[in-house]
């Protein structure tokens, strides 16, 4: 969309010129050179480091890595919505990131074979691995804030989340630099957040008595020390010049990298057509053709801004684009007022060209991060760059406010007019999906403790379908929230259900990690939660998909997640204590799921948002 953007500003800006093909040229000869120019300084070094592409992709991981690690700091003043809002959000854009380097990884092994590619999927790996025991370590880890003596012991997590965020930072560089130096730094945090590690276990079982919750959190912490050692040979093995002296600041200072997204992730290759694209498509194309008709009719000078703003405005659902027409509304008018009080410092050339430069590099930094801001920059450009060429004038930046606001207008008409998507009708069959994910999950979960199986890869391909599923569930609670009110029926009790269901999957993995080969846990107990598991997540999923409710079946399931007892017996290995804990824990969302559904039923409303 980004790309499209740009294309049609340069036919929307010649068609609003004087001299028409000569215009339109020139335009694009500008456009060209200043495209050939960014491609050359793109590629000029990818003859000497063809595996660039590669790396930069697996560095991109271990920064939503390091994001995530970030989230999961407890605060001092405590936001337990903020924290769990900020935690999904990064496990969320972790999963994405991890998906399309596995997707680049897989291309690569398909064609010629490149240096250091093996390694490379080794560290995407690692990051992956890092993640699933770093979302356990978070769930045991709130398990331990309920108590009422954590405040005390809060602070001691602060160096080993900020070490361990700090350390996926540094290997993100570390893979795409390949220089000694940073290797060098990365292997001294390597230490350093082993050192880190076992001094918070220790700290955490004296001062909890060595209470199960604590024990169960320094298990999953041993997990992520595990992890360390081969991390850094692997990492050692991607740089060419390793063994190489070279000089380091022996000061580790804490890194805030700045992302770059590579265009992979931009573009969508996928032969799949998407209804809701194309409905996307045919809103924008009509009211392309309609903003260009007006503002040729008209006869406006800067006309071309109506349909660029519908353009950038309209968003395949109503709630995006709503919420883009008033960061583009109030955007343009606060770049408009600073932009004024530039020029009537009369800047010299030399000056507006730098402060051009600066403009487009804060638009492209915020773009991704907060439109609103990225919309001020851009404005400031607008108004800059038409003043090196004409006077600015108040009709200018009283025409260019007035067009932006008839074009977020006109987009948020045809989004709820034109055509409409509302979410109501996508979300039962995603919410039944990330149900029936976490069924599976948690059936396979059983067979392994009473078998006696580890924690494998069919486990492991479970757990990311079922993560992967719950991110699809709140990105559409997202979507649905922005539309309109009549479209939002049953959204609480939905909510509710995706939050206890992404909290099931978080319990699950917890007793996934603790799972090793030859280790059964042969008790009634754990056999009839899972049993009840099953059931109780597949009567949701039809519930989800028919919007009928059973209220029989839903009060029989509560009786038979309420009757369980499930408390570890005397002498319980970190198996038994986590499989035990974690499943009463899970017991109760599952009732409290149960409840939601059959509330919804009392209330004679619709438990789900279903189409009527």
């Amino acid at each position: 969309m980004s790309l499209a953007i740009n294309s049609a500003f340069l036919l929307l800006l010649a068609l609003a010129q004087p001299g028409g093909e000569t215009a339109a040229n020139q335009h694009f000869l500008a456009a060209l050179g200043g495209s050939l120019w960014g491609v050359f300084v793109q590629v000029s070094l990818w003859p000497f480091r063809a595996q660039h592409p590669l790396r930069r992709a697996v560095a991109d991981t271990w920064l939503a890595l390091s994001d995530l690690v970030a989230a999961l700091a407890p605060e001092e003043t405590p936001d337990p919505a903020g924290r769990h809002r900020r935690i999904a959000t990064q496990e969320a854009l972790l999963r994405t990131a991890l998906d399309q380097t596995t997707a680049t990884l897989a291309a690569a092994h398909a064609g010629k074979q490149r240096p250091h590619l093996r390694e490379l999927d080794e560290l995407n790996q690692a990051a992956a691995r890092f993640a699933t025991r770093l979302v356990a370590f978070n769930t045991a880890l709130e398990t331990l804030m309920a108590r009422p003596d954590f405040p005390a012991l809060a602070p001691s997590f602060g160096p080993v989340l900020t070490s361990l965020t700090n350390l996926a930072r540094n290997t993100a560089v570390t893979i795409v630099s390949r220089q000694p130096s940073h290797l060098i730094a990365a292997e001294v945090r390597l230490r350093r957040v082993g050192n880190l590690i076992q001094a918070l276990q220790d700290r955490v079982l004296t001062q909890t008595d060595r209470a199960p919750d604590a024990v169960q959190l320094t298990f999953i912490l041993q997990q992520v020390a595990n992890l360390i050692p081969p991390l850094g040979t692997t990492l050692r093995a991607t740089v060419d010049r390793a063994n190489e002296h070279a000089a380091f600041s022996v000061e580790l200072f804490d890194l805030h990298t700045w992302t770059m997204r590579p265009l992979a992730s931009a573009l969508n290759f996928s032969w799949r057509v998407d209804p809701a694209l194309v409905r996307f498509i045919a809103r924008l194309a009509v009211l392309e053709m309609a903003g260009v008709a007006a503002f040729k009719l008209l006869n406006l000078e800067h006309g071309y801004w109506l349909p660029l703003t519908v353009l950038v405005v309209l968003q395949p659902d109503y709630g995006s684009t709503r919420l883009r027409a008033g960061q583009r509304v109030l955007g343009t008018l606060a770049g408009s007022v600073l932009a004024s009080l530039l020029l009537w410092l009369a800047l010299p050339p030399a000056v507006l060209i730098v402060a051009m430069a600066v403009t487009m590099f804060a638009f492209a930094f915020f773009l991704k991060r907060n439109y609103g801001y990225a919309v001020i920059f851009i404005t400031l450009f607008v108004v800059l760059i038409t003043e090196t060429s004409s006077k600015v004038t108040l009709g200018f930046t009283v025409e260019r406010l007035a067009v932006t606001a008839a074009g977020g207008l006109l987009a948020l008409l045809a989004a709820q007019l034109f055509w409409p998507a509302w979410e109501r009708k996508f979300f039962p069959g995603i919410l039944a999906r990330a149900l029936r994910a976490n069924r599976d999950y948690v059936r396979v979960l059983g067979d392994r403790l009473t078998n006696g199986g580890g924690y494998d890869a069919g486990a492991i391909a479970l757990k990311r379908a079922a993560e992967k599923a719950n991110s699809t569930v709140f990105s559409s609670l997202q979507r649905m929230s922005g539309d309109p009110k009549a479209q939002q029926e049953g959204i609480e009790v939905a909510g509710t259900l995706a939050n206890g269901n992404q909290r099931l999957t978080r319990a699950f993995t917890v007793v996934a990690l603790h799972l090793s080969p030859g280790s059964a846990l042969q008790r009634p107990e754990t056999g009839r939660f899972v049993t009840a598991a099953v059931e109780t997540l597949e009567t949701l999923a039809v519930i989800a998909e028919t919007g009928r409710t059973d209220v029989a079946r839903l009060t029989a399931l509560r009786t038979a997640l309420d009757t369980l007892a499930l408390t570890p017996p005397a002498g319980a290995t970190p198996l038994e204590h986590s499989a035990y804990g974690q499943f009463a824990r899970c017991a109760t969302e599952l009732s409290a799921m149960l409840v939601a559904a059959q509330a919804a039923q009392a209330e004679s409303t619709p438990p789900f948002p279903v189409t009527v």
